[in-house]
This record gives structure tokens, C-alpha cells and sequence, in this order.
């Protein structure tokens, strides 16, 4: 085993000096080569970022409180979003899923239609293949281990409407096994 100690070299206040004034000569003049590459935006930009973008006010989705939304549109894409300041829930704020919203509807990752994993791999399929696989699987379960052996659970996004329409499904199918993920 070495004995030695490390020493870390040491800088004098000269040394110091003369190497912050370097890097704030290579910080200035990295800013004075782009100065024709950054511009503040004119009054038309600030006002219309998107020229022939069309502003539709909404809802968040991610939970059933409802914040308002203002999405900025552009030939059927969302762009941009505002806080909706007018807004009765929200009175003009958002928490952070909210504020994100726009990323997961943008997301590349997010899926668009019904996917099914056939031999390892992610194939899509039809709605109606989906619903009909879903509903043949629900169906098998309750056949051979009873109603009870399913649990259904609702979601932070339903409103009144939407969890009336899940408890009565879960009751059509024969149990009263049913939760809210918020306590899980």
C-alpha cells in the first residue's frame, strides 16, 4: 500500500487571474460571433408566433379537475399551449402535468392505435380486434373463476359521468371489486 498523499496542484492567485480573464475573453467573443444569430422577436411575432395558427381553448386530461388550456393549432398540429388565465377552475395556473401536456400528446412514444405483441414484437391491430380479444379475455375470466376474481379500477381522469358508467360496467359484470388507483 502507498503512503503517499495527494497533493492537488495548487493554483496562485496569479494563475487564477489569468485564467478567468481567458475564459471571459472566450465567453465574450463566442457572443459577439452570434450576434446576428439571436434577435428579439417584433411586435407581430410576439403577438402571432405562428402566423395562421388558430388558438382553441380546452381541457387538461390528466386528471378530472379540468384546468383550462389554450392550445395554439396549426394545420391540425398542436404546437403551443397557454394557461388559460380566465379559466373557473384553474384561475390561471396548472400543475406540472398540466404544464406537460403538450408533451405527452407530442410524445413519439405515445400510442395511437391498438398494439398487440405477437411473437416478441409490437404489431398493430384494429379497434375492432382489440375490443373483441379484450371483451373474449374478460368473458373467459369470469367463466372460470368467477366475477369476484376480477377487480376493476378507475382513473384520476374520470369525471362523475365517467365513473358512473365504470361502476355499472363492473356491476354488469358481476362484482362490486372496484377501486381508484389514487389509493394504490
Amino acid at each position: 500500500m502507498n503512503d503517499q498523499k495527494f497533493n492537488p496542484p495548487k493554483a496562485s492567485r496569479r494563475s487564477f487571474l489569468k485564467m478567468s480573464t481567458l475564459g471571459f475573453g472566450a465567453m465574450v467573443s463566442t457572443l459577439g460571433a452570434s450576434e446576428n444569430i439571436v434577435r428579439k422577436a417584433n411586435k407581430q411575432e410576439v403577438a402571432e408566433a405562428y402566423p395562421g395558427s388558430q388558438k382553441i381553448k380546452t381541457i387538461c386530461a390528466a386528471c378530472s379537475v379540468g384546468c383550462g388550456i389554450i392550445a395554439e393549432v396549426k394545420d391540425g398540429v398542436w404546437i403551443r399551449q397557454e394557461v388559460a388565465q380566465d379559466h373557473p377552475v384553474s384561475l390561471g395556473g396548472h400543475c406540472s402535468k398540466g404544464a406537460d401536456m403538450i408533451d405527452s400528446v407530442r410524445s413519439p412514444k405515445r400510442i395511437k392505435y391498438p398494439m398487440k405483441k405477437v411473437n416478441g414484437k409490437w404489431e398493430r391491430i384494429s379497434w375492432e380486434n382489440a375490443l373483441d380479444e379484450i371483451s373474449e379475455k374478460l368473458g373467459d375470466i369470469r367463466q372460470k373463476y368467477g366475477p369476484d376474481s376480477m377487480v376493476f379500477f378507475g382513473s384520476a381522469k374520470m369525471g362523475n359521468e365517467q365513473a358512473y358508467y365504470y361502476r355499472k360496467f363492473a356491476a354488469m359484470y358481476g362484482t362490486n371489486n372496484i377501486d381508484h388507483q389514487a389509493r394504490l
